[in-house]
């Protein structure tokens, strides 16, 4: 990892949606399941993501989150998941629950994933599944948590930053579900990529001075239950919706990517075009221009905690380059020491994976 680290900035991320098929409706997403014909959907074919998931490991990424549409979809997941687990990745699986069932849970244990991710939209069974048009799936996200506890995985909630969420009920409602922490998911009405999680809703439309209020809102959550968003992050989304100069750059099409259904590598969900088929990827791609156009937080966040990482792959390059001063920048920064902040802040779930 040290090495990784000095050499390469770090180990890198690749978010893997292997299908666009979903059982859910979500108001705020256009993966849903009335959105396709049967005849339409896509899954990744298992020989082709195995290949691609090889090729990913021998460019450093060491954390597939394998999401979709809705993953358990997927005919193949268990031998995906035990694919990129043989390659030394840790990965982590995205669903909305409802067909979490003892048996997959088990077999994806055997196949070695590291954890779950489940999608939470409000802090009440109802409001949850008539949004997510999925009865009775709060019943089975519970008994799934209690299952996946015993095989000593980890779970935490997702939760997108929607008018269904009354931040005060957050932690009695998930654990209440089985869950100790959570990550909230940034508003997105648009994105320029295959991926379809967003959709025009007046249910993640806000005004600016109520975005900054709800991440408001999420900072102080912070002091009564385990929220993965970094404290950093979150006034860097606040400058975000102000306007304001960014101090972290996003690391998207650097070290982290987005691989579709098609094979198509982008550099993230908002990423315009694909950078090239994963099949043709050689590292010649990837890009570090310092981004900061969106607020996706599976790119944003990741970004702020991995500034440490890049400031001592800067730094050892540089000396390497008999550039001390260089160097030096590269550490002594406000950059850095946030990005260190993060990395404290959050290291217990961190040390999960």
């Amino acid at each position: 990892m040290l090495r990784l680290v000095l050499e390469e900035g770090g180990p890198g991320f690749c978010q893997f949606a292997i299908t666009d098929a979903c059982n859910a409706r979500c108001a705020f997403c256009s993966f849903a399941r009335d959105a396709l014909s049967v005849g339409e959907r896509s899954y990744a074919a298992p020989e082709a993501a195995a290949a691609a998931i090889d090729i990913l490991s021998r460019r450093g990424i060491r954390y597939l989150v394998i999401t979709g549409g809705e993953p358990l979809l997927h005919p193949h997941l268990e031998g995906i998941v035990g694919h990129a687990a043989v390659r030394g990745m840790r990965v982590l699986l995205v669903t909305n629950g409802a067909l979490l069932t003892e048996q997959r849970i088990q077999a994806l244990a055997g196949a070695g994933l590291s954890g779950f991710i489940i999608s939470i939209d409000a802090m009440d069974e109802e409001a949850h599944e008539t949004n997510r048009g999925l009865p009775g799936v709060c019943r089975k996200i519970g008994e799934a948590n209690g299952l996946i506890k015993r095989w000593r995985m980890s779970s935490t909630a997702s939760v997108t930053m929607s008018r269904l969420v009354d931040y005060d009920a957050v932690p009695a409602f998930l654990r209440s579900l089985g869950f100790s922490s959570v990550t909230f998911s940034y508003p997105l009405e648009h994105l320029a990529s295959s991926f379809r999680g967003y959709a025009p809703s007046e249910l993640v439309s806000y005004r600016d001075d109520e975005l900054i209020e709800a991440f408001e809102a999420v900072k102080r959550l912070k002091k009564r239950f385990a929220v993965v968003n970094p404290t950093p992050s979150l006034e860097e989304m606040q400058r975000f919706v102000r306007k304001e100069p960014q101090r972290y750059p996003c690391l998207a099409g650097y070290k982290y990517f987005y691989l579709d259904w098609n094979l198509d590598l982008w550099r993230c969900h908002n990423g315009g075009n694909p950078l090239c088929s994963v099949f043709d990827f050689d590292g010649s791609q990837c890009v570090r221009d310092g981004c900061t156009r969106c607020m996706i937080d599976c790119y944003r966040d990741s970004s702020v905690m991995h500034q440490v990482g890049i400031a001592l792959h800067d730094a050892y390059l540089s000396l390497r380059a008999f550039r001390p001063g260089a160097a030096a920048q590269a550490l002594l920064n406000r950059s850095t020491f946030g990005s260190l902040r993060a990395v404290i802040e959050e290291f217990t779930w961190i040390r999960r994976l």
